[in-house]
């Protein structure tokens, strides 16, 4: 043992008084580590992973009798800068040569004395190709890849020989993709055909074209809408794995195991090629036809349309050069804007078919508080008043005889929705009301008014209804009764004296028409106004006596509720007959 650590020590020493001696007969001082080298096949897509900043190169050589040679470098998504040259040794490299690394044969000719010449260069994300005659004196051929942007990678073709090398689908002279038609949700597109396609005998599928829709970009290959897809589909698990996350501590043990279980390791698969990888792709178009319909879009939004021709049994594909379009924007509906105290009449002009229209409103003062007061006047119509304001349903119902009140508070601003539903009746079975004009068959009665001191919806009667005392019933006046609110408010009565006829009938064609008010009433009508309250609305009971009536007439009388807020409401109309003696 000892004999043997003498000879182990000696040898070291000898073994370095003579490293000092190469190191300086053949390496330089400032050698450089062995870098990686690629060398790049013939006939075989090579896929290239380029960190920023950093020079990939490829290495290559061709046949003594080869022709010419053509390169085709595939961006993914970024732009790349790539350059071709050749390089001719002057003097071939000792194979007994020492050297302070190890060192494979490209690196040799690469740091071994020699010319190079640059043969092709580009910048950009397209795909490019180089095609071109081979150079006799080179030794070797050296292809640089290099991002400046973020990391990416590409692919890289080499064929030998001048003619194509059939591995790419082919392009159009004219890529562009155009626009045939655009509508608020569809989008239908046009392009020139691939003379890979229109070549192909019917009975080969392995070219067909794949349309791409998104509202982002236009992808330069298929390679960068892959990894978009990929990145957005990322992006989604990572927020809901982020919802999902668990943060209490401690977790039972049994149940991290069976968790754990209910993963098993599976087999490494091998890198998926674009064959597979295409079979995930969400193509809106997919086949040979040159024409492709998009439908389903959102109205008024920018999308972006590419289209590509894939070789399926190669794996290749080819862009053409995509555009962009803007739907149409969605038929809005012609909206009115409500004066304050404004009383309107919202018509339909036909029973047969649905039809809506739309108001707006905006209440006055800094408390934003207002009242909509609605009644329909078509007969056996149903009419639904829907009220929102900055897109959320604040109310909805139907809208009958009866007053409908909706305290709106809130809100600087209302959108009201009325919508007429179609009936089953027809044009001739139609009973046009009275109280319409000329041609309408139905119609809401609406008013919007600002309510400054009021916290909520005003007190209505108990009761519609108008009452006469027959024992008070005299052959030039009469007495009616009604009931009130404990509300102050101002009541006014009209009386309309009936033809013989009318007053034989006795019937609805007599009575006023409910949605009747006072603003269509002539002064003549009115007999008088006065105001009245009562706390107690079991007592809120107010009579008036009506004199100047003519001996043994009818008449018809009608009582409103005037108010401050909201529509008039009108009582009952009662029919009444003076005696003819007295």
């Amino acid at each position: 043992m000892a004999l043997s650590w003498c000879l182990g020590a000696a040898l070291a020493l000898v073994c370095g008084s003579l490293w000092p001696q190469v190191h300086s007969g053949v390496a330089p001082e400032n050698e450089v580590p062995l870098r990686p080298t690629t060398w790049l096949p013939e006939g075989k897509i090579t896929s290239v992973t380029l960190p920023k900043g950093r020079t990939r190169r490829l290495y290559f050589t061709l046949k003594k009798k080869a022709p010419g040679m053509s390169v085709t470098v595939s961006p993914c998504d970024l732009p790349i800068e790539w350059t071709l040259a050749a390089r001719t040794l002057k003097d071939k490299p000792l194979k007994n040569m020492q050297w302070s690394t190890k060192k494979s044969m490209p690196e040799v000719w690469w740091r071994g004395p020699g010319t190079e010449e640059k043969i092709h260069s580009n910048t950009g994300n397209a795909v490019e190709s180089y095609s071109g005659p081979s150079y006799p004196s080179a030794s070797i051929y050296i292809l640089r890849l290099r991002s400046k942007q973020q990391n990416t990678r590409a692919t890289v073709y080499l064929h030998e020989g001048l003619g194509p090398s059939g591995i790419f689908p082919l392009l159009p002279a004219d890529p562009q993709v155009h626009t045939l038609g655009v509508g608020m949700t569809s989008v239908t597109l046009s392009w020139a055909p691939s003379a890979s396609i229109t070549s192909l005998p019917h009975t080969q599928t392995s070219y067909e074209y794949c349309v791409l829709v998104n509202s982002q970009e236009n992808y330069p290959s298929l390679c960068a809408a892959q990894k978009s897809m990929r990145n957005e589909k990322d992006q989604k698990q990572e927020k809901k794995d982020r919802r999902s996350r668990v943060t209490v501590w401690p977790i039972l043990k049994e149940w991290w195991w069976q968790q754990w279980d209910t993963y098993p390791e599976s087999p490494q698969s091998p890198p998926a090629s674009l064959t597979d990888e295409y079979e995930d792709l969400q193509c809106v178009c997919q086949g040979t036809e040159s024409v492709c319909t998009v439908s389903e879009l959102l109205p008024e939004t920018q999308y972006y349309f590419d289209v590509f021709v894939v070789d399926r049994l190669n794996g290749t594909s080819m862009a053409y050069k995509g555009t962009l379009a803007r739907t149409h924007e969605e038929a809005r509906p012609a909206i009115t804007a409500l004066r304050e105290g404004e009383l309107r009449w919202v018509t339909f002009q036909d029973r047969g078919f649905s039809s809506e229209q739309f108001f707006s409103f905006r209440p006055r003062g800094w408390q934003q508080s207002g009242l909509l007061t609605l009644q329909s006047c078509g007969e056996g119509e149903k009419v639904k008043v829907t009220v929102s304001s900055k897109g959320q349903v604040l109310t909805s119902q139907a809208v009958g005889r009866e007053l409908v009140h909706i305290w709106l508070q809130g809100s600087t601003s209302y959108l009201i929705h009325l919508e007429r539903e179609g009936t089953a009746m027809d044009h001739t079975s139609a009973v046009t009301d009275p109280s319409l004009p000329e041609g309408l068959t139905a119609s809401v009665k609406m008013q919007t008014s600002s309510a400054y001191h009021r916290r909520g919806v005003p007190s209505l009667p108990s009761t519609l209804q108008i009452k006469s005392f027959n024992r008070l019933r005299g052959c030039n006046s009469v007495t009616l009764a009604w009931m009130g609110t404990e509300e102050r408010s101002l009541y006014c009565v009209y009386r309309r004296k009936l033809g013989s006829r009318e007053a034989e009938a006795g019937g609805a064609s007599a009575l006023t028409a409910p949605c009747l008010g006072p603003e269509s009433r002539s002064d003549t009508e009115r007999v008088l106004c006065k105001y009245f309250q009562e706390l107690n609305p079991r007592r809120a009971v107010t009579t008036a006596v009506i004199g100047g009536l003519e001996p043994g007439m009818a008449y018809v009388f009608d009582v409103y509720l005037m108010r401050r807020w909201g529509i008039p409401i009108k009582y009952t109309s009662k029919m009444v007959k003076t005696r003819k003696e007295c």
